[in-house]
C-alpha cells in the first residue's frame, strides 16, 4: 500500500524531483561571458602594424566579433585570426592608414546567456608625426632553422623612452610564456628563448615594442623546427656544401 502524506504535506514524485535537480545542476554549470583579455588603446605607424587582442570566459564557450563604426570589420588590409576555439580573437590591421584606421573598435563576446562589449582607440601617425620617444626596433628576429629538440633563440632588442616592453607574436597570435610550462621563455634582453623545440614551434615571428609613445612591430622571421633527416638536407646546409666542393675543384 501507498503511504499517505501527513497532514498539511504534499508528496512530490520521486523521478520528476531528480529530472528537476538535474536541470538545476546543469543550469548552474552555464554562466555569462567573462572578459580575460581586453584589447588596449594603441598608437602605430602609417605603413605598419596593429593588433588588438580580445578573449573571454562562460559557458557556452562565447564567440568574439569585432565592429567598427558600429558595423563589423571589413577590408582586405583588416584580418582576424581566431584562437582558443573562438573564445579568442586577434583583429590585425595591415598596412596601417592614416585617418582611414583611426577609430574606436569594439570587441563583442557574445553566448546563449549574454552579450558583453569593450572597445579600443586606434590612432596612426606618419613617420614626421612621431613624437620623441617612439620606440624603434634596434635588431629584430632573422631566419632560423633549429634541429628538433634544441634549443632556439629568437633576438629582439628595441629603443625608446620610455624604454619599451617587448611581446611576441607566432603567426600573427600573441606568444604566451606563462602556457608554455617552462619550455619557452622571454629573456630580460626582449629575446624569446625556445627550449626543446618542436614542430608546433615553427612559424612566423614578430617582436613588437610598446611605451606611452606607441608600438612599433619588427619584420616577421620564420623559425623551421627540422628532425634529424630534414636537417641534414637543409637549404643552409646544402648551400655550404655546394661552397665547399667549388673550392675543392
Amino acid at each position: 500500500m501507498t503511504p499517505e502524506p501527513a497532514p498539511g504535506r504534499t508528496m512530490v514524485p520521486l523521478v520528476p524531483a531528480l529530472v528537476m535537480l538535474g536541470l538545476v545542476a546543469g543550469a548552474h554549470g552555464d554562466s555569462k561571458p567573462v572578459f580575460v583579455k581586453v584589447p588596449e588603446d594603441q598608437t602605430g605607424l602609417s605603413g605598419g602594424v596593429a593588433s588588438f587582442v580580445c578573449q573571454a570566459t562562460g559557458e557556452p564557450k562565447p564567440r568574439i566579433t569585432w565592429m567598427k563604426k558600429g558595423k563589423k570589420v571589413s577590408s582586405q588590409r583588416f584580418e582576424v585570426i581566431e584562437f582558443d576555439d573562438g573564445a579568442g580573437s586577434v583583429l590585425r590591421i595591415q598596412p596601417l592608414r592614416v585617418q582611414r584606421d583611426e577609430a574606436i573598435y569594439e570587441c563583442t563576446a557574445t553566448n546563449s546567456l549574454g552579450e558583453i562589449n569593450t572597445s579600443a582607440k586606434l590612432s596612426v601617425l606618419e613617420e614626421e608625426q612621431l613624437p620623441l620617444g617612439f620606440p624603434s626596433i634596434d635588431m629584430g628576429p632573422q631566419l632560423k632553422v633549429v634541429e628538433k629538440a634544441r634549443t632556439a633563440t629568437m633576438l629582439c632588442a628595441a629603443g625608446g623612452n620610455p624604454d619599451p616592453e617587448i611581446s611576441w607574436f607566432k603567426d600573427f597570435l600573441p606568444v604566451d610564456p606563462a602556457a608554455s610550462n617552462g619550455r619557452i621563455k622571454q629573456l630580460r634582453s626582449g629575446a624569446l628563448q625556445i627550449e626543446s623545440s618542436e614542430e608546433s614551434d615553427q612559424g612566423k615571428y614578430e617582436c613588437v615594442a610598446t611605451n606611452s609613445a606607441g608600438t612599433r612591430y619588427s619584420a616577421p622571421a620564420n623559425l623551421y623546427v627540422r628532425g634529424p633527416a630534414s636537417w641534414a638536407w637543409s637549404p643552409m646546409r646544402v648551400s655550404l656544401s655546394s661552397r665547399l666542393c667549388v673550392c675543392c675543384v
